[in-house]
């Protein structure tokens, strides 16, 4: 089982209300700094999420006790954990809490080293995969790889800079997660119909498109690479368009609550599924 837990908690969580020490609280128990991200391709303003941020030096100062405890509760459920926002843990984005846009933030250090040397004492293989999307420095990618942590390669980012685009398969490291596209992205047929038509035609032709309509491609593309697990969502397995995207990041109506129903199963997929893993040999 593959789970996926976030870097930050819900203010309103018991996490929060047992333990507001490790927390950037006021004396009445409000944050007054918040969670976000700078603006970004997402979104000009960025995005607020709101959550509490941490007081790294009171758990530094504990030992880790709370992340060593979050991570063994969550591998109670889960063989391998992919953790989201991984760059906040080299450097976070803080924004005073009045504030109703993430523009008035800005970067804050974070002891991100000695965490997961901390982790590494208490679990020695680190089961996790690094969410290494969005502004990554090299500082970053330093502190994921000196844990030899998988980060993630989304194919439909891809198709712009070039040969050299690092998300291109021929650029991949076994150690990575391949995905044809994640939840914050759009479902890779309503990517593909909404591509520019010169960017169409260097899909197409990186793909050597001859006989099968998206998103089969790019889900062959994603099963071919050399990364050592792919990852397919669902909406792609059914050959959904932009109406059944999961979720469009910086809005806050209208995410998260899509459900397939069993009669969108196109018939034979089962079979054109085993059929490629077993091709690209990763049937296990």
């Amino acid at each position: 089982m593959f789970g996926d837990m976030p870097i930050f908690v819900d203010y309103d969580s018991s996490d929060v209300w047992v333990n507001r020490h490790i927390f950037e609280l006021d004396d009445k128990g409000k944050p007054y700094v918040v969670t976000g991200v700078p603006p970004d391709y997402f979104s000009t303003t960025g995005q607020r999420w709101g959550n509490p941020q941490y007081r790294w030096q009171v758990m530094e100062e504990e030992g880790f006790h709370w992340w060593q405890d979050r991570i063994r509760t969550q591998l109670k459920y889960f063989d391998l954990i992919r953790i989201d926002h991984f760059r906040g843990f080299e450097a976070y984005w803080e924004i005073p809490a009045e504030h109703t846009d993430a523009t008035g933030g800005h970067w804050v250090k974070a002891p991100g080293d000695k965490l997961f040397t901390s982790l590494q004492m208490t679990f020695s293989e680190l089961p996790l995969v690094a969410e290494d999307l969005g502004m990554i420095t090299p500082e970053v990618m330093a502190l994921r790889d000196k844990y030899r942590l998988p980060g993630m390669k989304i194919l439909q980012f891809a198709f712009d800079g070039g040969p050299t685009n690092p998300y291109l398969p021929h650029n991949h490291d076994p150690h990575t997660v391949v995905y044809t596209g994640t939840h914050d992205n759009d479902t890779t047929l309503g990517w593909y119909t909404s591509l520019p038509e010169g960017t169409r035609r260097y899909v197409n032709d990186y793909l050597g498109t001859l006989h099968e309509t998206m998103p089969w491609p790019l889900i062959r593309c994603a099963l071919a690479s050399v990364a050592r697990m792919a990852i397919i969502p669902m909406q792609d397995i059914l050959g959904l368009g932009s109406e059944d995207r999961m979720n469009i990041p910086g809005t806050t109506e209208g995410n998260w609550g899509w459900r397939f129903k069993w009669e969108q199963m196109p018939a034979g997929i089962i079979e054109r599924l085993r059929h490629y893993t077993q091709l690209y040999g990763r049937a296990g």
